[in-house]
């Protein structure tokens, strides 16, 4: 946002009020012309929506951490709902990592956002080029009510030009050519540290975007992955439930029944219907009941 500002017009001269004229349309170009939004006002943005992200991130945590315990609790308190309690439970387990990742995110943010941000904002070189500004603005306008007393003693000069009026007119023609070289230097001054301080915010605002933009690819790019992989857990536990064999409740005391999955390590070909052929690599559920004194070892039909 610079401002500009300039040496005093080398045609102004103290012989008539329509001299004046050019140096005061000159002075009226000087003021600054500012764009509908300044680098500060685009800061100030940043920093409002930084802090709006953080503070939705603190209470998504709040929110996630509480589905967390939820899950877990379902998870322990239904141990009979396996598919659905083993789900809920590796759920719960995944916010934790999910808010772990916000906690992150909303670091990153505040450390890599928000403090350089407002550092800049209130820092001492913008503080010290806007003190510069300011005193220009002061000089310039100490310059146009000298200009007026210029062309007030110039006009009581020319009604009575006596010794005193002249003095007068030169003592506040000088003080005018002290002002205006006063106001060069402090012009350039000002010019240059503004256009300094704007120079490192830019490039400083910049740097802040692209944390911005790399810490929330990053962080979404982290989330898909852990979703991703509770995901591919849940329906693998689930097909794993629903592919073993059902449990049947013994009815007598003195036996005892087992599963177990076997692989066919060699082709058999059944002789009779009771008899159940195989190839190499098949898997059969096998029942195992344990009834003393003997052990029975029986073949389901089931074939995968």
């Amino acid at each position: 946002m610079l401002i500009p500002y300039g040496p005093w017009p080398q045609e102004f001269c103290w012989r008539g009020e329509s001299n004046l004229r050019p140096w005061r349309e000159q002075s009226l170009s000087l003021k600054p012309h500012l764009p509908s939004q300044t680098l500060g006002d685009f800061q100030k943005d940043i920093i409002k929506a930084a802090e709006a992200f953080t503070a939705i991130g603190y209470k998504n945590i709040e929110a996630g951490t509480k589905l967390s315990e939820d899950c877990f609790r379902y998870g322990v308190e239904n141990v009979d709902d396996k598919i659905l309690a083993k789900a809920a439970s590796l759920y719960g387990d995944t916010r934790k990592h999910m808010e772990q990742e916000q906690e992150d995110i909303n670091r990153q943010l505040f450390s890599q956002i928000l403090e350089p941000l407002r550092a800049m904002v209130t820092g001492a070189p913008l503080e010290d080029a806007h003190h510069l500004a300011q005193r220009y603005s002061r000089m310039r306008q100490e310059a146009e009510t000298q200009a007026a007393e210029v062309s007030r003693r110039h006009a009581r000069l020319r009604e009575a030009p006596i010794p005193e009026n002249v003095a007068k007119f030169h003592a506040a023609e000088s003080k005018m050519h002290e002002l205006k070289a006063n106001m060069a230097v402090l012009g350039k001054e000002a010019t240059t540290a503004l256009a300094s301080v704007e120079s490192q915010q830019q490039r400083l605002t910049f740097q802040g975007l692209v944390s911005l933009v790399e810490g929330e690819k990053s962080y979404h790019e982290r989330i898909a992955t852990i979703l991703g992989e509770v995901e591919a857990e849940m329906v693998s536990e689930k097909q794993r439930k629903e592919s073993a064999p059902p449990v049947i409740p013994s009815t007598y005391s003195l036996e005892k029944t087992k599963y177990f999955l076997a692989e066919a390590m060699h082709a058999f070909d059944a002789a009779s219907e009771k008899e159940l052929s195989l190839t190499v690599g098949d898997y059969v559920v096998v029942r195992k009941v344990l009834s003393y004194p003997r052990v029975d070892l029986c073949l389901f039909c089931f074939c995968f």
